[in-house]
């Protein structure tokens, strides 16, 4: 295993094989996909911390959710990755699907956990008074709600570590950069669903309030070669919440293209 160091990003790369990428969400790290770690096995794994998040510095540079497309972009050509699968988590869809729309050659395939379309009216309001909140008073108000909140609470009463990781992912963040992700979020529009044209796997939990059922379901319907796994009694950190559901069904939909 080997980080590489490519701008103001750190990527872990490790094995070799056909690339596997791996783009976290809002308040996560390259942490947010180590229960699917076993079933990657065979693969070269790219776990990008996102500019600004985890042990990635943040540079000034193209603002948005567009930026950070770039900044994936420019380091998958650092990186001699041609072409790879995309794997996303939460705001890290939202990358994802830009990433294939913009650059068809480069994503073999995605898979996105708790897949966002793109952030509806409320959301957009709550996300840019949580960057308020996080640049005046720090990120422990915000850890709280967000692992109480984004978590089911079958997966709290069941597994109390669940919402430990989801706490300590969120307390880790610098509250600076963590507010322009929530800014960047708060504004982000949907890609051109149509346009994806390569294999999409979309899997919701059942209790996401973050990225409901519904995104994933209207995101199944727009994108012509998609399909939904529904994991029930799951809220929207799924990796974290069902870890063997999520892996099984990342390994057999590479599977099924490998085939």
């Amino acid at each position: 295993m080997a980080d590489l160091r490519i701008g103001s990003m750190v990527i872990e790369d490790q094995n070799e094989g056909q690339p596997v990428v791996l783009i976290h969400g809002l308040g996560g790290t390259s942490n947010s996909f180590q229960t699917l770690m076993p079933a990657l096995d065979g693969y070269r794994i790219l776990r990008v911390d996102l500019p600004g998040a985890g042990r990635s510095e943040f540079r000034p540079g193209k603002p948005g959710i567009s930026g950070l497309v770039s900044a994936v972009k420019n380091a998958m050509q650092v990186a001699s990755v041609d072409c790879a699968h995309f794997v996303g988590h939460s705001m890290g869809t939202l990358v994802c699907q830009h990433l294939a729309v913009e650059s068809p050659k480069l994503v073999a395939s995605l898979t996105l956990f708790g897949a966002i379309a793109e952030p509806l009216p409320a959301a957009r309001d709550a996300l840019k008074e949580r960057a308020g909140t996080a640049r005046e008073h720090g990120m422990t108000s915000i850890a709280e709600a967000v692992s109480t909140g984004s978590t089911a609470e079958s997966s709290r009463r069941e597994n109390p570590v669940i919402q430990a990781f989801v706490r300590e992912s969120l307390m880790r963040q610098n509250p600076t950069t963590y507010a322009i992700h929530c800014e960047a979020l708060s504004e982000a529009i949907a890609a051109c669903h149509n346009s994806i044209e390569c294999s999409t796997l979309l899997i919701a939990g059942e209790y996401d309030s973050v990225a409901p059922v519904s995104m994933s379901e209207h995101l199944a319907q727009h994108i012509p070669n998609a399909k939904l796994q529904v994991i029930p009694n799951v809220g929207h950190w799924i990796m974290v919440e069902a870890p063997r559901r999520s892996a099984e069904y990342l390994r057999r939909h590479l599977d099924e293209l490998n085939a």
